[in-house]
């Protein structure tokens, strides 16, 4: 149930805030340049256990791409189903997920030269989403579904601040905000910092990152929490 917000300046411009949540026991690495013989010059943050991606860029190509977990409207069986860890990845390298897919739901956020997109798969059908100009949040649902509680309570807030590309402080006016929602508790369902356990998923935000597309390339900025849903300053 991990959390995105993007603000879309244009074509190939865009800033964004990721939050991963994921089950603590799952090792993962921090963001570097795991792949090199498969994907040379992409970095990313890896999944130990499958391998993959949450997170993967390509700062040559002004690629980035972000996988968020979403729910089957349909039951596949386990022995059937392929990881979606190589999603973030084939997506930097230019290769989007065409359906029909052997694969559990998500929705696939991919910022390119071209434009921003949330690619979404429900088990059934595969959807494109284009992400226009402005800011945005999407979760384990559509983008800016307002049915999401975290994002009626924060999108609203992040809109305040106003265009990012027009901020050089964007990334701290941000995560500044995100220092806010933690005062919630990590249970609460408006929470982005969160705690998942009550609601039936084994899943606790572990990490941020803060990112820039642009013509020049592209940056990430990676900050681990220093416990499973915890915050501090």
């Amino acid at each position: 149930m991990c959390t995105v917000v993007i603000d879309v300046e244009g074509p190939g411009s865009a800033r964004l805030l990721a939050v991963r949540d994921e089950d603590p026991e799952r090792e993962w690495d921090a963001l570097g340049e795991w792949w090199p013989e498969e994907h040379p010059g992409v970095s990313g943050i890896r999944d130990r256990r499958a391998g993959g991606a949450w997170l993967a860029l390509d700062p040559a190509e002004r690629r980035l791409a972000v996988l968020l977990n979403r729910a089957d409207v349909r039951d596949l069986r386990a022995d059937a189903v392929r990881s979606r860890g190589s999603l973030a990845l084939e997506s930097v390298a230019g290769r989007s997920p065409d359906g029909p897919l052997a694969m559990h739901g998500f929705n696939l956020l991919e910022v390119r030269p071209e434009g921003a997109r949330v690619l979404s798969w429900d088990g059934v059908a595969l959807r494109e989403t284009p992400v226009p100009a402005g800011t945005h949040m999407i979760a384990h649902d559509d983008l800016d579904d307002e049915e999401t509680p975290r994002i009626a309570a924060w999108l609203p807030e992040f809109r305040a601040l106003g265009p990012a590309a027009q901020s050089p402080g964007w990334a701290a006016e941000w995560t500044a905000l995100l220092a806010d929602s933690a005062r919630l508790s990590p249970e609460d369902d408006r929470a982005i910092i969160r705690d998942n356990r009550p609601h039936g998923y084994p899943t606790q935000s572990l990490l941020f990152c803060t990112a820039e597309v642009s013509p020049s390339g592209v940056e990430v900025e990676y900050h681990a929490l220093p416990a499973p849903a915890h915050w501090t300053a």
